[in-house]
């Protein structure tokens, strides 16, 4: 009984002490963290976000706490800036694409729909996976996100996406020709 009390008190003790360790880590790197995010994605609000997700993942990996812990967390804010500008930048081709800003013209109106019902008909004969993946990470899901809604393994989805994308490229160009991206 008495070894069972002990391991619990020790173990107590042990969360303990790694929270202390997180929470002087958050406070000695967490400013810097936010500012290198802020000049990567240019707006200091959403790095503050994006640098509470650096944190977050540094929670929940063990391994990189410790000596080398100041080093993972820049290295991870880095990603997750050029990840922000990346997704950014992908969330503008699609809604040029689906053409999510208003048109303004009858004739704009006309080729935006008929050009949106093009794209709903390639996903629509494509692998239900692929047009699930596309869709997906058409709504900001993340690789993480995406595993787990998909039921895949984490590390193959930017490989199963970037398939996803050519079989769509791929079906659209056969269907309908080159797509007007600036149009």
């Amino acid at each position: 009984m008495s070894v069972h009390a002990q391991s619990e008190t020790s173990d107590s003790l042990d969360v303990h002490e790694t929270l202390q360790d997180f929470e002087a880590t958050f406070h000695l790197h967490y400013d810097r963290i936010a500012r290198a995010i802020a000049r990567i994605v240019g707006d200091p609000a959403r790095a503050e976000e994006l640098a509470m997700e650096v944190f977050w993942k540094f929670w929940q990996t063990p391994l990189a706490q410790g000596t080398q812990g100041g080093g993972w967390l820049y290295r991870t804010a880095i990603h997750e800036g050029l990840y922000e500008l990346r997704r950014r930048a992908r969330r503008a081709r699609y809604e040029r694409l689906l053409r999510f800003n208003s048109p303004s013209t009858p004739e704009e109106i006309h080729a935006a729909t008929e050009e949106q019902g093009q794209v709903r008909r390639v996903l629509a004969g494509m692998k239900p996976r692929d047009a699930e993946l596309l869709l997906l990470r058409g709504n900001d899901f993340s690789y993480e996100e995406l595993a787990s809604a998909l039921d895949l393994n984490p590390a193959s989805v930017g490989t199963l996406i970037g398939r996803a994308r050519q079989s769509f490229r791929k079906e659209y160009t056969k269907l309908y020709g080159e797509p007007r991206m600036g149009s």
